[in-house]
């Protein structure tokens, strides 16, 4: 059996690393699990290890990248055809899979008729980028962890399409996207103002925002409740991003302390930055030398400045 990783997953405010085990045929056959993941029918089943910081990481990679097939409503559907994926895309769907994903999908406008509740947030990553934006209200607060939200408020909650006009509303009015590249957030995490200035940005914000006309009749305002996620990314102290790795190739080793996480990205107290969506879809092991002062092995880190600089290839993935 093949555990393969599925990248950072936050739960409780504490990020993990999650996993998706391919089952062995027989006990595909059966449905039978062993305790350590919850199973689907098919033989497969998920799992999370938990992080800590200040303490040591490493892990090499083995064999190829795969495709991880469609997970939806909590459940993961395999690839048919177990493609590969390249080492340098930020998604490990193979185009099939990315194709289906997309075809009944919040984030894509293919799934209007959504019945669930939605909150629409406000969102704040650094210094001049804010952000509108909505999640499913029975997500709570793990879409802002996952996106590398330092400080956040809700604006209001509502049916799918109230929040979604909402979300246009602001966004124009407020002069905010509802997307902000990775690579600009992690260049400006190590240096952010003190926690009540940026907590008085956001309520500035919130305030203009409530001030406006044109708010849905169906979307409930909600009162302006400023979170900080400072602590639960590592922050205070958190070392200036020096290099950051733009891909995993085969026996490709990571080895260091992690000292913070933030959206999908682990910091090391080295500077170095590993986005977290360049490990799903790929087996790793303990390397051979276990030892975090072994140092990191992996295709040419470059410097984070240079990556902020190319923008694009470094943007988030979807917003829900």
């Amino acid at each position: 059996m093949t555990w393969r990783c599925t990248g950072i997953r936050w739960s409780d405010g504490r990020p993990a690393i999650g996993w998706y085990e391919e089952g062995r045929d027989e006990e595909r056959a059966a449905g039978r699990g062993d305790g350590r993941g919850e199973w689907r029918a098919d033989g497969r089943g998920e799992r999370t290890s938990v992080l800590g910081y200040g303490q040591p990481l490493a892990f090499a990679a083995r064999g190829e990248r795969h495709c991880l097939g469609v997970r939806r409503a909590g459940k993961r559907t395999a690839c048919p055809t177990a493609r590969t994926v390249p080492g340098r895309a930020g998604s490990a769907q193979c185009p099939e899979c990315a194709r289906l994903d997309r075809s009944f999908s919040v984030a894509a406008d293919t799934n209007a008729a959504d019945p669930r509740t939605y909150r629409v947030y406000l969102a704040w990553f650094g210094p001049g980028m804010v952000k509108v934006g909505i999640t499913a209200e029975e997500r709570g607060a793990t879409r802002l962890l996952e996106q590398g939200a330092v400080t956040w408020t809700w604006l209001g909650r509502g049916p799918l399409m109230a929040t979604r006009r909402t979300e246009e509303l602001l966004r124009a009015a407020l002069g905010v996207p509802d997307r902000i590249a990775y690579a600009r957030k992690r260049a400006v995490r190590a240096h952010l103002p003190p926690a009540a200035e940026r907590a008085g940005e956001v309520a500035e914000l919130h305030a203009r925002a409530a001030a406006l006309s044109g708010w849905p009749e169906s979307l409930e305002r909600m009162g302006c409740e400023v979170t900080d996620h400072a602590e639960a990314f590592g922050l205070p102290g958190l070392p200036t991003p020096a290099r950051v790795i733009t891909e995993m190739v085969p026996g490709g080793t990571v080895a260091g302390r992690l000292v913070g996480a933030a959206g999908p990205d682990l910091h090391f107290a080295d500077g170095l930055v590993v986005d977290t969506r360049l490990l799903a879809g790929w087996e790793l092991v303990a390397p051979a030398t276990a030892d975090a002062g072994a140092g990191t092995d992996v295709p040419v880190p470059v410097p984070v400045a240079e990556i902020a600089a190319a923008g694009p290839a470094a943007e988030q993935d979807g917003l829900f």
